[in-house]
């Protein structure tokens, strides 16, 4: 049976929270960077809708992944930028961290969202979703903008169909 995008990641993220829960190692810069890249599918798949999400997203994943040559883990990302009073300016490694978590959260909301209720919309859920995590850090025009773009998402089946989740 051929892996879905949903179990790719599932898998991800269980290693990933193995390493974390068993407290014996530091948690692999490249390994949480892996895991968060195999999430852009789920961007993609709600389509034109999220298309700003997944560019922003995964540029912010491309740009840990690169520094995974030099950073072994999250914390040398962290104490660098605190050391170097850069954690809040923009382009930071750290700030990058930030807003890939803020991608991450914004998925886990919606999908919460969308499994919660067998029948709801997934407009619905993507709203609340962002209501619940990116709303407050943004600008009237961008969460007017978004709400616009609600209403471009895909039928619960559409999605369902393109992450290959049919059965």
């Amino acid at each position: 049976m051929q892996a879905t995008p949903l179990s790719s990641i599932v898998e991800a993220f269980e290693e990933v929270a193995e390493i974390i829960e068993d407290g014996n190692q530091e948690l692999a810069l490249k390994t949480f960077c892996d895991a968060c890249a195999l999430v852009s599918v789920l961007f993609n798949s709600l389509g034109i809708a999220f298309k700003f999400a997944e560019m922003e997203y995964c540029a912010k994943v491309r740009g840990l992944s690169e520094a995974s040559n030099r950073y072994s883990n999250l914390h040398y990302i962290l104490d660098n930028d605190v050391q170097n009073d850069t954690v809040k300016c923009q382009g930071s490694l750290s700030r990058n961290l930030r807003r890939v978590r803020q991608g991450l959260d914004l998925i886990r909301a919606l999908f919460e969202q969308f499994l919660s209720v067998y029948d709801g919309s997934l407009r619905e859920a993507a709203q609340s979703a962002y209501t619940q995590t990116c709303a407050p850090y943004h600008s009237w025009a961008i969460r007017t903008a978004v709400a616009a773009g609600m209403y471009a998402l895909p039928s619960r089946h559409q999605l369902l169909i393109n992450l290959n989740e049919t059965s």
